[in-house]
């Protein structure tokens, strides 16, 4: 944390840590200098630096990015999708603007921009992210703010609801390219589409997760914290049945490995529209098609809120047609 360098007759000391003002001052010897930096990293680690003292007029957007990384991304389950988050944060011109230069105004310039280079939904995250990481400050860290920046920033509107779901087209180009793939693709994309679960959950399926006697796999940790028991159907289980089980996890395969070879799959297949998370919409969507209730397919899906359970349902007019006759 902190830095001693000699310059001319002079040392000169400085410590930067994540979410406090950079410290600097000169010393006639190296030892004053060490002995120096040494209590201020003491009282920094004690807190007993004030927290208001210069702050504002030091700490930049990115200070405040680090330390919400350090202290929060570092909890959460889904950290890796939010360090990325706060890496294309931190290499915009606004991590670089003094806190007590932030403005709705300055805000909202990076939103603007922002949607001009990604999606709409991907924008509103953004957005998401960096609100919570001032309400943070304000209210955990003690940094003096008087409002945060984003009270008065209009968020992008909502995107529609995905309607992508899988043609008799996309599963015969699947079948057809899959092939050229890594054998563990083919059975990871069947059982997606056979229990609607996530890809995360999928790689962290262990085979002492699976009942094949009361026809469950048990997940122990989901996306909302909690425990969830998923139905086997009958081909979910012969598919499970027909895999090694010579390692403890189901697919033992690293995420990125699987979005590599999911990209070059659909790139193959020309479906580079199609996404992995696009298959769990499938699987909902066919299980109120084969005629499971909506409690039923919330079981399976592990939705609480029924709305979100919703907007992964695409049901065919066709298929609702059959059942009016």
């Amino acid at each position: 944390m902190a830095t001693i360098r000699k310059r001319g007759t002079k040392w000169h000391a400085q410590i930067r840590k994540a979410g406090y003002p950079s410290l600097t001052k000169s010393f006639g010897s190296k030892v004053a200098a060490v002995e120096w930096s040494r209590e201020r990293e003491r009282e920094i680690d004690r807190r007993e630096v004030d927290p208001g003292a210069g702050r504002l007029g030091n700490m930049t957007v990115g200070n405040l990015l680090d330390r919400y990384e350090q202290t929060i991304t570092c909890t959460k389950r889904s950290g890796d999708r939010e360090r990325y988050k706060l890496a294309v944060l931190r290499r915009h011109a606004l991590a670089r603007t003094k806190l007590s230069k932030v403005t709705s105004a300055s805000v909202a310039a990076y939103r603007n921009e922002r949607l001009t280079q990604v999606k709409t939904g991907t924008v509103r995250r953004e957005l998401a992210l960096l609100s919570h990481c001032f309400e943070v400050a304000r209210n955990e860290w003690g940094v003096p703010l008087g409002r945060n920046p984003l009270a008065g920033v209009k968020k992008p509107p909502a995107g529609r609801a995905r309607q992508r779901r899988l043609e008799l087209s996309d599963i015969e180009a699947i079948n057809d390219a899959i092939g050229h793939s890594p054998p563990y693709l083919r059975p990871l994309v069947e059982i997606a589409i056979e229990t609607g679960m996530r890809r995360g959950e999928l790689l962290a399926l262990r085979w002492d997760h699976v009942d094949f006697e009361r026809g469950v796999a048990r997940l122990p940790i989901t996306k909302n914290g909690d425990r969830r028991d998923v139905p086997l159907s009958s081909r979910a289980k012969c598919i499970l049945r027909q895999l090694d089980r010579s390692a403890s996890y189901v697919f033992p395969i690293k995420a990125g490995t699987v979005g590599r070879a999911w990209e070059r799959m659909t790139r193959r297949a020309a479906l580079s529209d199609l996404r992995f998370h696009n298959l769990r919409h499938e699987a909902i969507s066919r299980f109120f098609e084969q005629g499971l209730s909506v409690p039923e397919v919330a079981l399976i899906s592990g939705h609480k809120d029924l709305r979100m359970l919703f907007r992964y349902t695409h049901i065919r007019p066709e298929e609702v047609s059959k059942k009016l006759l």
